[in-house]
């Protein structure tokens, strides 16, 4: 098969804790034809959509760190690939939050033709923190608003510790932790979010929702989905003092068994998660109540192969393996049904 990975710079990955780098390993294993690209390299010629991409295959059996070596000298080859995307039999979207929505409106026309993780319609859709509305039951208290003094109210009325996400931010960027307890600096911050200082409709709404005490104490956890069933997990807990759970904010993570809680918040997400085209995707659950749907570059599979002993990438190239198979024997019986 034919593999495009579009995401961040190569050169600024750590193989060993990327789940990026773990799927590319993978690939590469399996004999596939590997290529990265990323978000600048895609471009429109005669009506097509285009990619400047580099051919990433090496040789196999390799150690991850051998492989990235490998990898990284033929980044630094001279030689690009210009193909049509819809030469890929698959493309991974794995590019870091922001979504870059004008390469979603540049990969969109040709969504059905090539097999995209996860799909451009579902990543716009998901992209935001806003997107687990949809699942208002099993959710935190949450708000949405860019005007200060409803957000001030609502913090007022609530009474007790309610935290401020950015609804475009990741890795926990931007998230803190507020209460009308301390209200000198409470309307200061409230402001600076929304840019109060702009007129309204252009300012910045924010997601204010409530704090859940048990994560100071168990965590949270992500839960890896890979078409709608459960990948593997992981628990995350602040070690420095700092509520955010997140790795890249210096959380501890270590090995989780899943809940009958936890697996009922997944069947509840799952025909919306496949309605969406995202087929992998990391949740953030804490107690019974989910958080944030992640599905732009989730990760984590390092992590949790670590403690559970196995090895998720191989799960997940089975998964694209076996889409492109089914794609190709109903291109197939399509083409001898208008022959017939």
């Amino acid at each position: 098969m034919e593999i495009g990975f579009m995401m961040d710079n190569l050169r600024q990955i750590d193989p060993v804790w990327e789940t990026t780098a773990h799927m590319m390993y993978e690939c590469n294993q399996r004999g596939h034809s590997v290529y990265f690209l990323e978000p600048h390299d895609i471009y429109i010629k005669k009506n097509n959509v285009v990619a400047r991409m580099r051919n990433i295959t090496v040789e196999p059996n390799l150690s991850i760190a051998q492989y990235w070596e490998a990898l990284i000298r033929c980044l630094d080859q001279e030689e690009l690939i210009f193909e049509t995307v819809t030469d890929l039999d698959v493309l991974f979207l794995r590019k870091d939050p922001p979504l870059i929505y004008e390469v979603m409106e540049f990969l969109g026309p040709v969504s059905d033709k090539v097999f995209m993780i996860n799909s451009t319609t579902g990543q716009i859709n998901g992209s935001s923190k806003a997107y687990i509305l949809n699942f208002p039951d099993i959710i935190p208290e949450t708000h949405v608003s860019r005007d200060p003094r409803r957000l001030r109210k609502i913090i007022d009325d609530f009474g007790g510790d309610m935290v401020i996400k950015p609804l475009h931010g990741h890795g926990g960027h931007g998230v803190i932790k507020v209460s009308n307890r301390e209200p000198e600096n409470l309307n200061s911050l409230i402001n600076y979010y929304v840019h109060s200082a702009k007129p309204y409709p252009e300012r910045t709404p924010i997601m204010v929702q409530e704090y859940l005490k048990t994560v100071k104490e168990e965590g949270d956890v992500r839960i890896l989905l890979l078409n709608g069933e459960i990948l593997g997990a992981m628990g995350r807990k602040s070690i420095s003092g700092d509520f955010r759970t997140n790795v890249h904010a210096g959380a501890s993570a270590f090995k989780h068994v899943i809940t009958p809680a936890q697996i009922y918040i997944c069947e509840k997400i799952k025909p919306k998660l496949l309605a969406d085209g995202l087929y992998f995707v990391g949740i953030d659950v804490i107690g019974d109540k989910l958080v944030e749907v992640n599905c732009v570059s989730p990760g984590g599979v390092p992590r949790i192969n670590l403690f559970n002993s196995v090895r998720l990438e191989s799960t997940i190239v089975d998964f694209i393996e076996e889409k492109i198979i089914e794609s190709k024997q109903r291109k197939h019986g399509e083409l001898v049904k208008v022959a017939g």
